[in-house]
């Protein structure tokens, strides 16, 4: 088990609202300099459309700064899964995280199944793991029914029991549900606020250990310890008017979930 970022805790720094967009070759000494040790590279598209040399380039500064590399996509078409596969191989990384559902295709839980059994044995012939993330376009049924469906211990489910919540489905029964095929979680606290004049509710991150994840009963229930499942942190900070905070807040929440997740990581 290692702690990581990902891609999603540089969100507002890699945008098009900023003025300099981070690089990837950033986002790894920053993360370095954390003292995480795991690199998640999760939608990220312009991973696609990088050269061999400079992929071979990323994979050379991740390894001279001793960090391991993951991937994250979208979607369960073969011909993309194994592209991400062969982007996978270049960089060394052994997961790939993916979501069932893109713009222009939504796959039934048989169709998922039948695609997925076309894409996973090659994923498990090259020593790599796919994760289909919880979320809420798929229900933690229909996501468990494509899992189990395909039966490879090289797929399993990319926690994030905070994206459920708008399915309407509690975050200690996503957990629970999932918890013996987990190989991947992503790490972000969540909490609502009432709307101004209590008019509603919005559902936005908050700094770890402060909203409603129940942190220690994810691991208890999933065990990462015991199964080498690394914990990769994000967050869903809202923009805060303007870049230069928001990206200091996105910056001190990063550093945050490092601190509050080495403890953490340390007593259990």
């Amino acid at each position: 088990m290692a702690l990581g970022l990902s891609t999603y805790a540089f969100f507002w720094q890699i945008s098009s609202g900023a003025p300099r967009p981070l690089t990837l070759a950033d986002m790894l000494r920053r993360t370095h300099e954390l003292g995480a040790d795991v690199f998640q590279i999760c939608d990220y598209p312009l991973i696609e459309t990088l050269s061999d040399e400079l992929l071979a380039e990323v994979r050379a500064t991740a390894d001279s700064l001793g960090i391991r590399l993951e991937l994250g996509t979208r979607g369960v078409r073969p011909t993309h899964l194994l592209t991400y596969l062969d982007l996978a191989e270049q960089l060394g990384a052994r997961f790939v995280r993916s979501m069932l559902n893109t713009a222009d295709h939504r796959p039934a839980v048989r169709e998922a199944v039948g695609l997925l059994r076309e894409a996973v044995p090659a994923y498990a012939e090259r020593g790599v793991t796919l994760g289909l993330e919880t979320y809420e376009q798929v229900s933690t049924d229909d996501l468990l029914a494509v899992v189990t469906g395909v039966d490879s211990p090289h797929l399993g489910v990319c926690l994030d029991p905070g994206n459920s919540v708008a399915r309407l489905e509690r975050p200690a029964d996503v957990i629970g549900r999932t918890a013996p095929y987990v190989v991947n979680i992503h790490v972000k606290d969540f909490a609502f606020t009432r709307r101004d004049g209590w008019v509603g509710f919005t559902l936005a991150g908050c700094p770890l250990g402060e909203g409603l994840l129940d942190y220690d009963g994810m691991i208890a229930a999933v065990g990462p310890e015991e199964k080498g499942v690394n914990q990769i942190v994000e967050h869903w900070l809202p923009w805060q008017g303007g870049f230069e905070e928001t990206a200091r807040l996105e910056d001190q929440w990063t550093q945050h979930s490092v601190r509050t997740l080495n403890t953490l990581m340390r007593s259990t």
